[in-house]
């Protein structure tokens, strides 16, 4: 894990300082536009706040905050798997914990840069001895975070591997899977709907894994929902009555939007959620899943980007 004297020299005074927070240290940032929290762990986004809002991300109060468990809100970073590992014809492993290693390993401060009212902050993780135990050995992940009146995200995979005259590009294919798990902050759920994906093919796996088709325009909760929207890049609103805001999610390079709420049920068998927490988020994720996961071949990259932008509603 890095040491706070090694964070010392991306400081910048009266905008980016380290901190530790249980056994996890966090960058915390505070620009004109905006006030937020990373955590060097996953490269965890925990706190977007532009100033004259309400918390744009959901964190739960009994998170823990401990060395090798994963944070409950904010913003996990999902790689390289989604959900549960399956077996593919790239690897017939199915052991690793649910949504892979990424969101729970330490990674690296690599930039820090003021620009404006915007914080630029980039991490990387490469292989370590628990990936290449779970069969990945050969990657790289950069992600960039760009913190002001909006938030502007971008996750690089790239396959690492080699090639010889006896291992062609293709032979060192790996399939990847990453998502961009993110809990949106809602004034309640009862007061939230979500446009944008009208019209969509999704797999819904509270009914079997059921290939459906959302014929509504606006999507409202009314029990657990766990879908994955299948080959579609649109942008994405919700629609925060009792906060009187809308929240825009525009993705790049992202095929597959998960949208969560465990409802209270399962909610109420997480040891890290609060009572009734479900009802204050909505998880709105921008992936690549499923039939949309990405195979590249040694040497290839691919980007996926995420801006998430809030305005209020006319009053």
């Amino acid at each position: 894990m890095a040491t706070l004297n090694f964070l010392d020299s991306f400081e910048i005074p009266g905008i980016l300082s380290f901190q530790r927070h249980g056994d996890l240290e966090k960058a915390v940032i505070t620009t004109d536009s905006c006030v937020g929290e990373v955590y060097l762990q996953g490269a965890h986004i925990t706190h977007w706040q532009p100033h004259g809002e309400e918390p744009i991300l959901f964190l739960s109060e009994k998170s823990a905050f401990h060395a090798g468990k994963a944070i409950r809100g904010g913003i996990p970073l999902i790689f390289p798997w989604f959900g549960a590992r399956t077996g593919n014809k790239y690897s017939n492993r199915t052991d690793g914990p649910a949504h892979g290693f990424a969101r729970t390993q330490p990674w690296r401060v690599t930039g820090a840069t003021a620009s404006g009212e915007t914080l630029v902050l980039t991490f990387q993780l490469l292989p370590n001895d628990e990936s290449a135990a779970l069969g990945y050995d050969n990657f790289s992940l950069d992600y960039e975070v760009r913190m002001g009146k909006t938030l502007e995200l971008k996750l690089t995979c790239t396959n690492t591997g080699q090639t010889s005259q006896h291992i062609d590009r293709e032979a060192a294919s790996t399939l990847f899977e990453e998502a961009l798990h993110t809990y949106f902050a809602v004034s309640d759920i009862d007061n939230v709907s979500v446009s944008g994906l009208a019209n969509t093919e999704y797999l819904d796996k509270t009914d079997g894994m059921k290939r459906k088709r959302q014929e509504e325009k606006l999507l409202k909760l009314s029990g657990e929902t766990d879908r994955p929207y299948l080959n579609t890049s649109a942008t994405v609103t919700v629609l925060d009555q009792g906060f009187q805001r809308r929240i825009k999610v525009e993705k790049d390079q992202s095929l597959t939007t998960v949208v969560w709420n465990p409802w209270e049920t399962l909610a109420g068998k997480m040891a890290d959620m609060q009572e009734n927490g479900f009802r204050k988020f909505i998880c709105v994720e921008s992936a690549n899943a499923m039939e949309n996961a990405l195979v590249l071949n040694a040497g290839e990259s691919h980007s996926l980007a995420v801006k998430i932008s809030v305005e209020k509603l006319p009053g």
